[in-house]
């Protein structure tokens, strides 16, 4: 039987435009829209991104303390630290509003790709890990 690389495999035209006319839609569903203003609003905020920043920088420097220096006294004093700027920042109405509209784009797009999945099951016979089944007389199934 002939094999294919993913990247030898040549998708239909008609296929590729129906998945760019899916993500348009996506893109103006109102779950990407509250995503975009909490985004756009986290991004304006100076002190929520002060705290982002001071957790980005808090995050390396326990990578510093546990891998280069092997303290990890330190680094739990830093993770501590960390864990109170992220109390603050969780105290921001903005940033729950902002992490709920992730988990909700996050689960259209997971139904989105199980209503494809469930149909293509419907159509042909997949195994669970997703790679096409044979019936038993060796031939792709109806």
């Amino acid at each position: 039987m002939e094999s294919f690389d993913i990247k030898d495999l040549l998708v239909r035209d008609d296929i590729m435009a129906k998945a760019k006319e899916l993500a348009d839609l996506i893109s103006t569903s109102e779950e990407v829209e509250i995503y975009r203003k909490a985004e756009k609003q986290i991004a304006g905020h100076a002190e929520i991104q002060q705290l982002i920043a001071s957790i980005k920088k808090k995050q390396k420097e326990i990578v510093a303390f546990e891998t280069t220096f092997k303290n990890k006294a330190m680094a739990e004093k830093i993770e501590n630290e960390i864990d109170e700027l992220q109390d603050r920042l969780d105290s921001y109405p903005i940033v729950g509003q902002f992490r709920q509209s992730q988990t909700d784009l996050n689960y259209l797009l997971q139904l989105i790709i199980s209503v494809i999945r469930d149909t293509l099951s419907e159509k042909i016979n997949l195994d669970s890990d997703g790679s096409i089944g044979l019936s038993s007389n060796g031939s792709c199934s109806d």
